[in-house]
């Protein structure tokens, strides 16, 4: 998925002078508080910041609004307009360089927690982006998507696995509008994947982090429809909502019940969650089992089940001593090498041969993640290399790629509730080439798992728009793990 705000029908026509259609540079929902700072030039001229303005919902608010507005969503199909003051409005047809700088503080992703009060340290994202554009005023068209495929094979009676997959894996097509809601559902059901469906809360829900009855009506008219099965329910805890402080443990409470309370409208058994604090999941826990919810943490790279961070997890569990509790296996953490699709990504970023095999390099060592991050990016500062013309990458790089052992998953395996069946590529021998799926079959067959794998393609966050097709990626992937179950049960 582009790290960009802007495409190539950004630049609209406006009473005011000009607009430009912005395109959120992340994969799911965010506050208009995210938005740190928005700085653009034309045709090698700055805008000054008083002449430029972003409208979101019919609200026009002074970027130096923009970091208060904590209780606005920008949902991620919305393309709010960055209005810049003209003199005269510009014509269809013109053409223009366009430069767009921005930074976003991702509000889920805590580095550290805020002092004395204060608000914590979060993931940024930059962006910085030069187009040649021309004034419309219409997006572009969606493209026509293949779904003539051959249809799967039917499971089979001793497959020890449900297969589905987290809509998740379609991130870039969904907020670029190829697919509506209903549309994206359309799909999966036409390839024949399924039946098992995986949410992102914040990505789906217009109303996040509330599910409204329309959306309720319109999600069990398609499971009606389609014979899905709703998995799992993915919930963010977004700590840095606010820019002045982290909420506070009642806040925390809240917006995470909001959450539970969507999952249970909507029929889903369990939900993903992001915090496991000992104190947050003593309230919680009541709530769950009223509701009936399963609550699975996520162990996602760079951590494994045995990792410090994990076995603090653990400890909680041990304590509270619940079966409602348990885990989300993400395969992130169990990589071999780093993702073909991530190494082309930063190479169209600027890498060249050296500062790509020092990457790997890297990444391969046994040092903590934020070392490596750290290691990294000093090298790249040597070189003179902006680490911020990276977008996120220079982070995602290695929280998003781990090399635990696939083995490790066995030491936690009657805790795993849900599997996200993690892949960036599939090659043309239909394989992973980062990540051992026979393997993992294996061990989680010889385990005793009997729950969902729902396929997670993230190679989203690393290639750009159009560049593959991931719901055929997701079949090829099925057919991947149906081969290995099979493998994995002749050979038990």
């Amino acid at each position: 998925m582009p790290n960009g705000l802007l495409d190539d029908s950004s630049l609209r026509t406006h009473p005011d002078g000009l607009a430009l259609a912005l395109t959120l540079p992340w994969y799911r929902s965010l506050w208009l508080s995210s938005v740190s700072s928005l700085r653009l030039s034309l045709d090698g001229q700055d805008v000054p910041a008083d002449d430029l303005a972003l409208e979101l919902g019919g609200v026009r608010y002074a970027l130096a609004d923009l970091p208060a507005q904590s209780e606005t969503l920008w949902y991620l199909q919305e393309h709010p307009l960055l209005i810049a003051k003209r003199d005269t409005p510009a014509a269809l047809g013109e053409e223009h360089t366009v430069q767009l700088i921005g930074e976003l503080r991702l509000p889920y992703m805590q580095i550290a927690p805020g002092q004395d009060g204060g608000p914590g340290m979060y993931v940024p994202n930059f962006v910085n982006q030069t187009l040649e554009l021309t004034v419309t005023d219409r997006a572009a068209a969606a493209p026509v998507l293949t779904t003539a495929v051959t249809p799967p094979p039917p499971k089979a009676e001793d497959d020890p696995f449900s297969l589905g997959l987290t809509l998740y894996s379609a991130s870039a097509e969904f907020r670029a509008g190829w697919y509506d809601f209903d549309g994206l559902l359309n799909r999966v059901a036409e390839l024949g994947i399924g039946p098992g469906i995986e949410i992102v809360a914040s990505q789906v829900l217009p109303t996040y982090p509330h599910v409204s009855d329309d959306f309720a009506h319109s999600w069990q008219e398609a499971f009606d429809q389609h014979g899905f099965t709703a998995s799992s329910f993915g919930a963010n805890l977004d700590m840095g909502r606010r820019r002045d402080r982290d909420m506070t443990p009642d806040e925390e409470y809240e917006f995470t019940q909001t959450l539970f309370r969507g999952a249970k409208k909507l029929g889903f058994p369990l939900v993903r969650i992001q915090s496991a604090k000992p104190d947050l999941l003593r309230r919680l826990l009541p709530l769950a089992e009223d509701l009936e919810l399963k609550l699975a943490y996520e162990i996602h790279a760079p951590l494994g089940p045995n990792s410090p961070e994990i076995m603090k997890v653990r400890d909680v569990y041990a304590e509270l001593y619940s079966p409602l509790l348990g885990f989300v296996a993400d395969f992130s953490s169990t990589m071999h090498s780093m993702s073909p699709t991530l190494l082309r990504a930063v190479r169209r970023a600027g890498l060249d041969d050296e500062a790509v095999q020092k990457l790997q390099a890297i990444w391969a060592t046994d040092a903590p993640m934020r070392a490596r991050q750290e290691e990294f990016i000093g090298y790249l500062r040597a070189r003179d290399f902006d680490p911020a013309s990276l977008g996120a990458f220079a982070h995602l790089a290695f929280n998003m790629h781990g090399h635990v052992s696939p083995q490790d998953w066995a030491d936690i395996m009657p805790q795993i509730m849900h599997v996200h069946a993690k892949f960036y590529d599939i090659d043309d021998d239909g394989n992973e080439p980062a990540i051992d799926y026979p393997e993992l079959v294996r061990v989680f067959v010889d385990g005793g798992y009997r729950g969902y794998w729902s396929s997670e393609w993230e190679g989203h966050a690393f290639a750009e728009l159009g560049e593959v097709d991931p719901l055929l990626l997701v079949r090829k992937q099925h057919d991947l793990i149906r081969k290995s179950m099979r493998s994995a049960l002749a050979s038990a």
